[in-house]
């Protein structure tokens, strides 16, 4: 029995660690149980703290989707308690800002929420996060969502599952091209739990990360983990979506110029959205840290925005309940033109001072405003062509995100899954491309790069992929090379080297066959030593035979000259590996290098 169960163990594990997508796809089964488990603990404690502090501590009365009623349908605090808030978010200021100040003082410039620093971590930190840093970014958003504070879970969660992949890779000494792999599956696999969406968290994971491109090599992975991650999460909480609305559909062509509009609409307040944190966090915040610290600026931005809840409620925590009440038609075009304007300076307030937190939410929620805004106006207008505007508040969400964010098909995919709903399929692709194309100079994430050859992650592949399209063929310098005999005196060697300018010499044998090679550095050090003239001999000299054939590719080549200190290498025929036909030098492989980067970057 035992030797039955053997086998197919033994052929496993062999696979696993021969074939590198074997082993990512094990790995990403893993990580989706990892980072499913953090997703629902992650969700639990927003859930939980955020019924404590905002309705049973002051009393509110916030409108939650229908997907996730947790705590909502416990009874509510004693009176409103409006001080209860700015105090919550001041207070969550202060803890965050020590802990940042204390823990991690280098997160807050140059990077946007925990999105971005994932981004970063895979671009220009090899994929390595610092193990406290999911901790305690996810324990500081648990507390800003909690109280008030306007963002989203998404950052946290992104960071998190990111930390759990790069800790899985460092514990398994996985090489540095892996670890970035699965730092993206263990974000897919958060993204996917949290937001119900298992394929679009995946593919939000993967393309993020670029403007104009996606980690391919990291879909399998990431997609594993987001499913994983996503039945455990659906398990516990249930399958439900997190809007229970009805299913919209597209079948008249005379609303494409609506949704066209649409797309301009959200391009603009892209825009807006982008400028206003941007200002706030460098204009403003980042300059009084200078001054105060972190700490009190940190305070400061949750003072403000527990402020501002109380004059405005609507733009507290990640507001999707509202967004629910936009798609089903419970708000004015008037509320909601207010409700947009009012959470785009939350969120610049509340993130832009340090605050932990994602900026997903906040641009779905705007993105959504800015689609029910033109729905439901167009619906007042043209009541016969635009019969349901509660899609454009759909179409707006993707189309929003795509824009600023550079991420045309996960966000998209994400609506879908959201709502189980793909009837708006056709406008949401269309009002996601004009958005992106009109928003190319805008970017959400401040560490993305434009395609893989501008990331640093891939500048060893851009290499590899360059030289392997080139062979030694194109570029050696064809012609006699001296050859010397085992037998060769070291003064006939002498006068060999002082006829010639080659610094590599092929050795045959007694036979005639290659047997070895010579190089000059070798041999500099007893070319004066006339004692040994008649004693030593090549073959006391010579190294282990080393050639390229005509059709090795340069790549090849180059880990050659790597491996070795000689500047030429000996370059034989393909079919007699007997036959010598010249030399390929080392200043030719980096000059067909140049060559072929300089047409690469023509094309």
């Amino acid at each position: 029995m035992l030797r039955i169960l053997a086998t197919p163990w033994r052929e496993f594990a062999r696979l696993y660690s021969s074939v590198a997508f074997v082993r990512l796809a094990v790995l990403g089964i893993g990580l989706g149980v990892v980072s499913g488990c953090a997703a629902m603990l992650f969700f639990l404690g927003i859930e939980y703290a955020k019924h404590l502090i905002l309705v049973a501590w002051a009393g509110l009365s916030l409108p939650a989707p229908a997907g996730e009623g947790l705590f909502h349908d416990a009874a509510a605090g004693g009176a409103y308690r409006p001080w209860v808030i700015p105090l919550a978010t001041c207070a969550t200021g202060l803890v965050t800002g020590w802990l940042v100040q204390r823990f991690l003082p280098d997160s807050l410039a140059g990077m946007t929420d925990g999105t971005d620093a994932m981004i970063r971590a895979f671009h220009r930190g090899k994929g390595v996060i610092r193990k406290r840093a999911p901790f305690i970014k996810g324990l500081t958003s648990i507390l800003t969502i909690a109280s008030g504070g306007s963002a989203g879970r998404e950052g946290p969660i992104s960071q998190i599952g990111a930390g759990l992949g790069s800790f899985v890779a460092d514990r398994l000494h996985l090489s540095t091209k892996e670890r970035r792999l699965l730092m993206l599956a263990g974000a897919a696999g958060g993204l996917g739990a949290v937001f119900r969406a298992p394929l679009g968290g995946a593919l939000t994971a993967i393309e993020v990360v670029y403007r104009e491109d996606f980690e391919a090599e990291a879909m399998l992975p990431a997609i594993l983990s987001s499913v994983v991650a996503y039945t455990l999460f659906a398990y516990v909480f249930g399958t439900e979506p997190m809007f229970a609305i009805p299913r919209f559909s597209f079948s008249d062509m005379r609303e494409l110029p609506f949704y066209l509009t649409l797309a301009l609409a959200c391009a603009f307040t892209g825009w807006a959205y982008v400028r206003t944190f941007r200002f706030m966090k460098y204009g403003v915040f980042l300059r009084l840290a200078e001054r105060v610290g972190i700490m009190w600026t940190t305070a400061l931005g949750g003072l403000l925005v527990g402020l501002f809840g109380i004059i405005y409620t609507p733009m507290l925590s990640d507001g999707y309940g509202w967004v629910e009440q936009a798609i089903l038609g419970h708000l004015t075009v008037t509320t909601m033109v207010t409700i947009m304007v009012a959470k785009t300076l939350a969120t610049a307030m509340t993130l832009g001072s340090g605050m932990s937190g994602g900026m997903f939410a906040p641009a779905l929620f705007v993105g959504g405003m800015t689609g029910g805004v033109v729905g439901y106006a167009a619906h007042d207008l043209f009541p016969h062509i635009v019969r349901e505007p509660g899609g454009y508040v759909l179409v707006g969400m993707a189309a929003f995100f795509a824009g600023v964010a550079h991420a045309p098909v996960g966000p998209l995919i994400m609506v879908c899954e959201l709502t189980q709903g793909y009837g708006l399929l056709a406008p949401l692709m269309l009002a996601s491309a004009v958005c992106i194309l009109l928003n190319r100079k805008v970017s959400l994430y401040e560490n993305q790069v434009e395609n893989k050859f501008e990331s640093p992650a891939h500048a060893s592949d851009a290499t590899v992929n360059l030289l392997e399209g080139l062979t030694v063929r194109e570029c050696f310098h064809r012609g006699r090379v001296p050859t010397l005999e085992e037998g060769t005196t070291l003064k006939a060697l002498t006068d060999v080297i002082a006829g010639t300018s080659v610094f590599t010499f092929p050795v045959r044998d007694a036979s005639g066959a290659l047997s070895g090679i010579l190089a000059v550095q070798d041999v500099r050090a007893l070319l004066y030593e006339e004692s040994l003239f008649d004693l030593v001999v090549v073959r006391d000299l010579m190294r282990p035979l080393l050639t390229l054939a005509e059709s090795d590719d340069l790549y090849a080549a180059l880990l050659r000259f790597v491996d070795t200190d000689l500047s030429h290498i000996i370059v034989v025929d393909d079919d007699d590996r007997e036959k010598v036909l010249g030399l390929l030098y080392r200043a030719d492989l980096f000059k067909a290098y140049s060559d072929a980067l300089r047409i690469a970057r023509e094309d």
